[in-house]
């Protein structure tokens, strides 16, 4: 069954403004890790609040596990799919633990406090992304990797198994973007569908199984990253020119883009 299913959706943000996204198709399914690519400005964090039922005023549909959301409220979407932002520096400094117990705001309701179990649930998130010794830490004062694993931890308590993820690894280093793509890795080989926005097409190559390629609002290619993922597509895209390569190692055969050599 086809956990999300985005059929023909166009969208603008006013009647005579210009559009922003054109007829945009694709679906996932449980398991499947979706890198969505391209340039800045060609409608993916639109496509994403479309999505999430923030943007109403669309044309097609979307398909939630079979519900069209256009029937759902935010709290009955939040119960299966879940946001993870970008990681930012927050204006307080709440416990890790804290942060991630944000999670149950949909489960929970407004009056309620949360239980033991609750409080035990939050806990293995933590320890299931590797970092419980984290709980009590100020969520200020860790590392922008650390945070984007606190705010993966907060979806999870909530339960819901399709996540959402705006840019995962934008402003971390490269040991960080490692640590976080791998725990996003391998919540995808437990099941949940997880479409993530990157700049970076080595991502796609290395960890999705998916690539939708968006250009001026469209979606110009879909598939996996093998197939569709080539040097005349990223320079169409990217405007940069790039060899792409297959390279072994002990564990997997996989691609990575190598850029061409240039006089400066």
């Amino acid at each position: 069954m086809k956990t999300l299913d985005i059929k023909n959706v166009s969208f603008a943000y006013s009647r005579k403004g210009p559009q922003v996204l054109h007829d945009v198709s694709f679906s996932t399914e449980k398991g499947d890790l979706v890198a969505v690519l391209g340039p800045n400005g060609v409608g993916k964090s639109t496509l994403f609040k479309c999505m999430l039922g923030f943007m109403k005023k669309y044309s097609g549909e979307i398909f939630l596990n079979g519900t069209n959301i256009a029937a759902m409220t935010h709290k009955q979407i939040a119960k299966q799919i879940a946001y993870i932002p970008q990681s930012t520096h927050p204006a307080f400094n709440y416990e890790v633990l804290d942060v991630v117990m944000m999670g149950l705001t949909s489960s929970l309701s407004v009056l309620s406090s949360p239980k033991q179990e609750h409080i035990e649930e939050a806990r293995k998130a933590l320890e299931s992304l590797g970092i419980a010794h984290l709980e009590h830490a100020g969520y200020g004062e860790i590392s922008g990797g650390e945070r984007q694993l606190v705010l993966i931890a907060r979806a999870l308590v909530q339960k819901s198994k399709i996540l959402i993820m705006d840019e995962p690894t934008a402003n971390l280093d490269y040991g960080n973007q490692f640590r976080v793509m791998q725990r996003v890795a391998g919540l995808a080989k437990n099941g949940y569908t997880i479409i993530l926005s990157t700049h970076n097409p080595d991502h796609a190559f290395i960890y999705a199984n998916r690539v939708v390629m968006m250009y001026g609002g469209r979606v110009i290619a879909d598939g996996t990253p093998e197939d569709v993922l080539d040097a005349d597509l990223i320079r169409k895209v990217y405007n940069v020119d790039v060899t792409v390569n297959t390279f072994e190692n002990t564990c997997r055969t996989h691609k990575l883009c190598v850029p061409k050599d240039t006089e400066f």
